[in-house]
């Protein structure tokens, strides 16, 4: 094999190695922030009624959460003002 060939490889090899620690990194960066999911479009378990993942009846659903990248929940505004939280909360429930 010549020495070009054998330099692509080891530098593909590196990129490779590279890309990989990249996207470990920004999955592992997300928290969950509750209050910013519409109706069927939150994480897993959203509270009584719900079951798993896409089980939330009601936008915003205070104790519905969705994955974000960390460091920005608490910063999203949703319709009326409503803003991200990283704990549950008590407004925009399912009506029982």
């Amino acid at each position: 094999m010549s020495n070009t060939i054998k330099t692509l490889a080891v530098a593909g090899a590196v990129a490779a190695a590279f890309a990989s620690y990249g996207t470990t990194a920004s999955a592992q960066a997300k928290e969950k922030c509750f209050g910013i999911a519409l109706a069927g479009e939150n994480g897993c378990a959203a509270g009584p009624g719900t079951t798993c993942a896409g089980s939330s009846t009601v936008d915003y659903q205070g104790n519905a959460w969705k994955l974000v990248d960390a460091g920005t929940c608490v910063t999203m505004e949703k319709d009326g003002g409503r803003m991200g939280s990283l704990e549950p909360l008590d407004r925009d429930l399912p009506k029982s």
